[in-house]
Order: C-alpha cells, then sequence, then structure tokens
C-alpha cells in the first residue's frame, strides 16, 4: 500500500502541499501516473491520474480529491533517487503517452531512503505517464536542473556563521553557484546577509599575509570607504542608540524574514494550470491578512500584499481577478465578493452579514447618533475596518432598510430606520395619516 513505500504529504485548506523549508515548486504535469516497473513489488502504489509537482526537494503527486482538501498525496525524495534515465527516441513513443523513467532506492524495510546512509536493499524503476497536456521535455530538464542541484543537503548543511537568516539562498529557482535563492523581503535580507558573511571572509583571507593583502588590496579599499560612509550616516542618526534600540532592530529583521512566499506560482513552473495554482495560493496567503481585517478586505489591499510577498515575481490585477473567480470551483475557506457600488472584496465564508448589521444598530441607535448620525469612520472603529470598507457595510444596511442616510456638505450621515414596517411604494397610505411632509424632512427613506 502507499504508506508502506511513500511518505505522505500534508495539505493546506486550499488543496496545496505544504513545502518544507527553503522548497521552492518547479514545475507542475496534470494528469499523471505513477507506476514501478516491477509488478512484483508490490509496496509500491500505482498513482493514477494525479497532479505531479517537482520541487528542488521532492516529487509530489496528488490526487484530484486531495486538491479537494480529501484525498491522497505522496512524495519521492530527490534524495532517494539514483539515475535519471534519458528518453527514449522512438516510432512506438511518438503515438503514446509520453514517459519519464528514474530509479528509486528503497530501504530494507521497503520504504523510499532518502538518508544516503549506504543501507539501500534494493532499486527500482519508477515511470511518469503523462496523458494529460504539458511540455515534457521542458519538465525532464527541470527534472534533471533539481536533481542535479542537490538543494536539500544545502538547506540541511550547517552554517558557521550562524543566526537569525543564515541558512540557504532562496529564491526564483537556482542562483549561478547552484544553491537555491529566496524572493520577497527575504530573499533581500538574505541576500544582504550572505553578502556580509562573503566580506567577512574576504577580510580573513586579506589578513592572512602580506600577498593576500595586496591581492585584495582594491577590494579592501572599496570595503573600507563604504564601511567609513556608513558609520558617518548612521552616527548622526543613532548616536544614543542603545541596547533595547538594537534588540527591536533584529526583531524586525527576523520579521522582516517571515515575510514573502518562498515558492510563488508562476507561468512558467505550472504552466496551463497557472491561475489554478495560483488561486490555491491566494487563498492560503489571504487567511491571516483577512484574520487581521476581520474576515473582509479590499481586492486593491490584496493585491498590494501579495505582490510585496511575490518579490519580483509580481501578477497583473487580471491574474489576481481571474484567479479569485476560480475559487467557486474549489472548495476553500474564502469567497469574491461584488457589493452593489462595484467595490470587490474577499472574505471568509464564516463572515456574517447579520452580525455586522447588528453591530450596526446597536451603534445607530446610541443616543448621540440618533441626533447626529453615524459616519463611516464611526462604524469603521466599531467594526474595526477601513472606513471605505465601512461605508460599503453601511450603504449594505440601507439596501436591506436597517438605515436611512442624510447627504450634506459635510458628507454621509447614517440614522436608523425608525419605520422599517412601512411599505416605501405605498405613498398614499402616508399621504393619508399626514406624516408624509413631516416624515420626509425628518428622514431620508432609500429608494
Amino acid at each position: 500500500m502507499a504508506w508502506n513505500c511513500l511518505p505522505a504529504v500534508d495539505v493546506t485548506g486550499s488543496g496545496r502541499p505544504v513545502l518544507l523549508p527553503d522548497e521552492i515548486e518547479c514545475y507542475y504535469l496534470s494528469s499523471v501516473d505513477l507506476l514501478c516497473e516491477e509488478d512484483s513489488y508490490s509496496s509500491f502504489p500505482h498513482l493514477k491520474s494525479g497532479l505531479l509537482i517537482l520541487t528542488t526537494h521532492r516529487l509530489l503527486w496528488l490526487s484530484d480529491s486531495a486538491a479537494a482538501g480529501a484525498g491522497s498525496a505522496y512524495a519521492i525524495p530527490l534524495g532517494a533517487i539514483s539515475h535519471i534515465f534519458s528518453a527514449k527516441k522512438s516510432l512506438k513513443a511518438m503515438f503514446a503517452s509520453p514517459r519519464v523513467r528514474f530509479q528509486l532506492s528503497m530501504s530494507a524495510d521497503g520504504r523510499v531512503d532518502a538518508s544516503g546512509s549506504g543501507s539501500v536493499s534494493r532499486s527500482v524503476v519508477v515511470t511518469i505517464v503523462v496523458r494529460g497536456k504539458g511540455d515534457v521535455d521542458a519538465f525532464l530538464a527541470k527534472f534533471w536542473e533539481s536533481w542535479r542541484g542537490r538543494a536539500w543537503e544545502v538547506q540541511s548543511a550547517p552554517s558557521s556563521s550562524s543566526g537569525p537568516g543564515a541558512t540557504a539562498n532562496s529564491g526564483g529557482i537556482y542562483g549561478s553557484d547552484g544553491t537555491v535563492r529566496m524572493v520577497g523581503v527575504a530573499g533581500i535580507l538574505r541576500k544582504e546577509q550572505e553578502q556580509w558573511e562573503s566580506t567577512d571572509r574576504s577580510l580573513q583571507e586579506a589578513f592572512h599575509d602580506l600577498n593576500a593583502l595586496m591581492s585584495k588590496a582594491k577590494e579592501m579599499v572599496m570595503l573600507a570607504e563604504k564601511m567609513r560612509q556608513k558609520l558617518l550616516s548612521g552616527s548622526n542618526s543613532q548616536t544614543n542608540a542603545g541596547d533595547e534600540e538594537m534588540g527591536s532592530k533584529e526583531e524586525m529583521q527576523d520579521w522582516l524574514l517571515s515575510v514573502g512566499i518562498i515558492s510563488p506560482v508562476t507561468k512558467e513552473s505550472a504552466g496551463a494550470l497557472y491561475h489554478q495554482q495560483l488561486s490555491r495560493q491566494l487563498a492560503d496567503f489571504v487567511k491571516i491578512p483577512l484574520e487581521r481585517a476581520g474576515g473582509i478586505i479590499n481586492l486593491i489591499d490584496v493585491y498590494c500584499l501579495f505582490n510585496r510577498a511575490r518579490g519580483t515575481e509580481l501578477i497583473s490585477p487580471d491574474d489576481l481577478l481571474q484567479a479569485c473567480s476560480l475559487w467557486e470551483k474549489f472548495d476553500v475557506p474564502v469567497v469574491l465578493r461584488k457589493f452593489d457600488s462595484g467595490v470587490m472584496v474577499i472574505q471568509n465564508k464564516s463572515h456574517s452579514d447579520e452580525q455586522v448589521f447588528a453591530k450596526i444598530k446597536i451603534l445607530a441607535t446610541k443616543p448621540e447618533a440618533l441626533r447626529a448620525g453615524i459616519s463611516a469612520s464611526d462604524a469603521a472603529m466599531t467594526l474595526g475596518v477601513a472606513p471605505a470598507m465601512a461605508k460599503e457595510h453601511l450603504l449594505s444596511a440601507e439596501s436591506k432598510g436597517l438605515l436611512c442616510r442624510d447627504v450634506s456638505p459635510d458628507g454621509f450621515r447614517f440614522y436608523i430606520n425608525l419605520f422599517p414596517e412601512i411599505d416605501l411604494h405605498d405613498m398614499r397610505l402616508l399621504k393619508d395619516h399626514g406624516v408624509y411632509a413631516s416624515w420626509v424632512k425628518a428622514i431620508h427613506v432609500p429608494g
């Protein structure tokens, strides 16, 4: 069975795999089978028609039900792969589903062995059968690149100069030196950390002996000038900086290191699955911003936050809107909502307008509000949202007959609707009772 051989993969609420530290997605293939060529090896599962994700550390296979958050998801560590076979070029292969074959090391207990400890009892050949649309040649090239890059070893190697953010550099896919690099604010800070480490090594090498110092003379002069300028600029603004300020800076750096999406979905890696996977990644990303914003957030704010976290891998507004529109097809806890005014927001499915209206009603029935009404700013403080969003809630409450508004040079003021039981279309009844004129003067009723 599958759990006797392949390790399981945790899946987020939107159906995306939970990645390891510094693990980055490299390529996607849809409708993929994973088959073991040795039928006698019963512990390897035959995985049919799932999504295959190549990362810098693993091959991830997700069933269609796993993408919905309820099925199977398994991983093959790239460290357990001992060989990748070249693609066969033959007339028969032209009319069959594309295949990629690799050799997988198994331990004595029948599990995938990625430890490299030499306790391999046997090897099996696994075939990737691509039944959907996808560039298999591009996948194979990325497969070779990730396997040879051995990013899982870089990530686990101890660093001689330990400190926050001193792990392997990550981002796009690979750097020029073969290491994994990162995007977003975390990537910038870690790149700066690496530059300081490189500077430290240069200092040690330069002062090793006179010859080394002479060979590094030009670099040392430039470095000394940069350090002098940095000290001069910092002496004016940070003369009285104490340990508390230094501690707050370290905390700020730790916070910034946690900002950013390590493995942003790109058109290059996802291909035809780009908007689908972007939609799932966005659904995972907005959970924390929604919690901080009270369960509802403006689409423009999400666009800014999401692009800032993606670093250089920016998306267009159309891509964001299309990704949000796909949530109707997926079982995710967030939805895209459009107010009557045209403002678009993202909100949790658990968000209740009735609860918002109840808070607004309590605010609007306070003695001061009965006299002067409430503004969008007043509602924003009560609801804990931005004034623009509070105004949309007030307009929604007005459309439900809970509030009525007064428009003056000072702006919109909203009042509790004292006559919710009156039919707004039956003005004859109001005139017959002699209350129409006084009511119009006192309260503006929508419609």
